[in-house]
């Protein structure tokens, strides 16, 4: 049984990889990865590397041949709904027997500018006749790490979401998660990967507690979330990005709760404060 995952060179496929390499032999687990240079640490590590861009066709036709099984890791925003079209036909050429992809919470049904790529995606692999899961990711708490640090620096925590919920988690938990759901090919065609949904308050007081200093999660204007982050030097289009996730999470569209991730995980999640603690130790 030959594993390929894709996007091996970035966290989450990195995270992947050192997941699977527990649980099979290395020998059949494949990096896919767009060049040389990106696939040179990953080679030295004992993986099998393979190399295809997404817009080359025919080059991931050759990459996927002799693939039993299939992590599609989504690619970033842009032209993606054509590039996961590509892998996929490249997979159903090379006959591959099953598909995990990393989607998007309710992705056929959700109403806003993350949903479509996956939704789009996920009907790509339907149509392909190959047997798959959807992994559905809720939200990394990586995400977060820019209003984490200016809440470090000042005390308070901004945001608009209101009381939303938001089911966050470590990227290696949902990475290790969606490896042993290749490997273990359950029967469900969907799981909704989330870590307990909290609110920002809880955040705060999760951050608060990690570094044992007073923080607190601060309710504020759009117009004034968006000075804070571009005081903290974001660009303007990565500004209207968070204060697009605020709106999502406000209107309740990351409020699924689900036991899925810590049932594919094999363990309990980090609790929160633990999860900090890791994150900002990176």
């Amino acid at each position: 049984m030959n594993y390929l995952v894709t996007g091996a060179s970035g966290h989450f496929g990195q995270a992947a990889l050192k997941q699977l390499s527990k649980i099979v032999d290395k020998q059949s687990i494949f990096a896919l990865v767009r060049n040389t240079a990106k696939g040179a640490a990953l080679s030295e590590q004992g993986y099998n590397v393979r190399l295809a861009d997404y817009n080359d066709s025919e080059a991931l036709a050759s990459a996927l041949m002799g693939i039993d099984r299939l992590l599609l890791v989504s690619g970033a925003p842009g032209n993606r709904q054509a590039e996961h079209g590509n892998v996929i036909q490249a997979a159903k050429t090379a006959k591959l027997d099953y598909i995990v992809y990393t989607s998007f919470p309710e992705a056929p049904n959700a109403d806003n500018m993350l949903a479509p790529d996956h939704a789009a995606t996920e009907q790509m692999i339907k149509d392909s006749g190959i047997a798959h899961t959807f992994v559905r990711n809720n939200w990394y708490l990586e995400n977060e790490l820019p209003l984490i640090k200016i809440a470090l620096a000042d005390g308070s925590l901004p945001f608009t979401a209101g009381t939303g919920r938001t089911g966050w988690a470590l990227r290696r938990e949902y990475a290790a998660a969606a490896a042993n759901v290749l490997v273990q090919k359950p029967e469900q065609t969907v799981l909704d990967f989330s870590g307990p949904v909290r609110t920002y308050t809880d955040l705060a007081a999760g951050l608060a507690s990690a570094v044992q200093k007073p923080i607190t999660a601060k309710a504020v204007s759009s117009a004034e979330f968006a000075e804070r982050l571009s005081a903290f030097g974001m660009d303007q289009g990565s500004v209207d990005f968070f204060l697009a996730v605020q709106k999502i999470i406000a209107d309740g569209q990351l409020d699924f709760p689900s036991d899925d991730l810590a049932q594919a995980l094999g363990e309990p999640l980090a609790d929160l404060p633990v999860a900090l603690k890791e994150l900002l130790a990176d």
